[in-house]
């Protein structure tokens, strides 16, 4: 039996080298990202606009408040109308401002058609954007 040294082989060396395989990905992704942004960054027109009285902001568009109640009376903005008088009182609103909303409040017991006929009354007057109002249902909690 010998006892001699044992032979060992030498482990692997440590890389010194820098792997750059990363950093490559790393600036490819961040390539990519400028390129997608680089335009929309560039797409602000930066104007200096002259100032004048005669501009001014627009100004939001203004609503009424069209109520037709159980009994089929009109009013608007609280103020009860005849159908001829609310024909009239709309068609000068529109000209006004053509753009103003009709807010309309109607008690589901008054019948369709006189909705309808208030509805149409708005319509011929110029007033086009009427939205309906309504109330969300009571939740009743357990």
């Amino acid at each position: 039996m010998s006892f001699g040294r044992l032979e060992r082989t030498q482990g692997p060396q440590p890389m010194s080298d820098i792997n750059m395989t990363p950093l490559v990905d790393v600036m490819l992704v961040l390539v990519v990202i400028f390129i997608l942004t680089a335009p929309l960054l560039a797409s602000a027109i930066r104007l200096d606009l002259p100032k004048t009285d005669a501009a001014k902001p627009a100004e939001a568009p203004r609503f009424v408040t069209l109520v037709v109640d159980k009994s089929g009376q009109a009013f608007l903005n609280e103020k009860p109308l005849k159908l001829d008088q609310l024909a009239q009182k709309l068609t000068e609103i529109a000209g006004r401002n053509p753009d103003t909303e009709v807010q309309l409040r109607a008690d589901e017991a008054v019948p369709y058609g006189k909705v309808v006929e208030v509805m149409g009354l708005a319509q011929k007057a110029g007033l086009n954007r009427i939205g309906f109002v309504a109330d969300p249902p009571s939740v009743a909690h357990p």
